[in-house]
């Protein structure tokens, strides 16, 4: 084994040292992704504050802490107010931004407050970190909208980016700050390009935040899912355990700082794929193929699929959660949770 693998190895089995007693930031953190990174830094033995300012459409929920709510600080503000900050990022160890507005369809309807909520607020907290908390380590949540339509699978951080809505511009607007300042000032940023994450404490009230949630929610209430265009697009999807384990290895892997990388999956497939996994765990659903309404067709990115062998090769870390066991978890979770999440 090289020294540079058994580097790697030695930080994986260590990670819950790396975060015992560590004072730790997290943007969004009552949303499904911050929450479920909240739980397991916990686990883990950090000390965890969530700032979070519950606009109604993000999907934040209180309910994604309640097992965890006496043992984390929540602080109800909103990050486009920077004074809200400059006392928030104070000697923290970890900051991870991941708040902000996320359906591509309002910012198409909405453009100004996807540009306040994802580019304002990153700018605020660059400037609070750089002026209050420089030594912080930063870990922002982008999304593969940033590459718009692609033509060579899977796609690679190398590949032109070119997003085809105003929250993948906007998204690839706060990379760039992150990255801006690592250059500029030293913030030890790092950028992971998320895929189609899911699992429990998704928001799936609305259908404000992808088809993964659409369907299932769909699904639970035994209704028939509707799929547009043919069904044959392909996507890789991650389990929102994976996510979080690649999360907390890009914020203690120092070659990860000032870096792009691409999530991704060991498996891709096709939607109507997806809905049939869905099919296996509820035999009682059904689905039909339909046309693309005009607001949707035009932010379609069509195939996407992404390769994350840079990220692998930095921390090890694989997705180990196949789809069909991630999504056995997640429906079980709703259907003991209907009226704090979908009803």
């Amino acid at each position: 084994m090289s020294l540079e693998r058994r580097r790697i190895l030695i930080e994986t089995l260590n990670i819950g040292a790396q975060f015992l007693k560590k004072d730790v930031l997290i943007t969004g953190g009552l949303g499904f992704i911050g929450s479920s990174l909240a739980i397991k830094l916990c686990e883990l033995g950090a000390n965890v504050t969530i700032i979070d300012s519950l606009i109604p459409t993000h999907g934040g929920n209180i309910n994604n802490i309640r097992e965890i709510s006496e043992r984390v600080i929540v602080n109800y503000s909103d990050l486009r107010d920077i004074e809200a900050l400059k006392g928030l990022v104070r000697d923290k160890d970890y900051i991870f931004h991941l708040a902000g507005q996320v359906s591509h369809g309002d910012s198409m309807l909405n453009p100004r407050n996807d540009l306040e909520v994802n580019c304002i607020a990153t700018i605020n907290l660059l400037e609070s970190c750089r002026e209050y908390n420089p030594n912080a380590r930063l870990i922002y949540t982008s999304t593969r909208q940033v590459y718009g339509e692609v033509s060579d699978l899977p796609v690679s951080e190398s590949q032109p980016v070119s997003p085809i809505d105003v929250n993948g511009i906007n998204k690839l607007s706060g990379e760039y700050y992150h990255l801006l300042y690592h250059r500029t000032y030293s913030l030890k940023s790092t950028v992971l390009r998320l895929t189609n994450t899911y699992g429990p404490r998704q928001q799936i009230r609305s259908n404000r935040q992808g088809f993964v949630g659409i369907f299932i929610r769909q699904a639970l209430q035994l209704e028939e899912i509707k799929i547009f265009g043919d069904g044959t697009q392909l996507r890789d999807f991650n389990y929102i355990d994976d996510v979080v384990d690649a999360l907390l290895l890009s914020s203690i892997n120092r070659d990860c700082y000032g870096e792009i990388f691409n999530l991704g999956a060991l498996k891709k497939y096709s939607i109507i794929q997806f809905v049939e996994t869905i099919q296996k765990i509820l035999p009682s659903v059904n689905y039909k193929v339909v046309n693309f309404p005009e607001a949707r067709k035009v932010i379609d990115i069509g195939d996407y699929y992404g390769d994350f062998s840079k990220f692998h090769k930095v921390t090890g870390w694989n997705p180990k959660v196949d789809i069909e066991t991630g999504l056995k978890h997640s429906l079980k979770f709703f259907s003991e949770h209907p009226l704090e999440y979908w009803k």
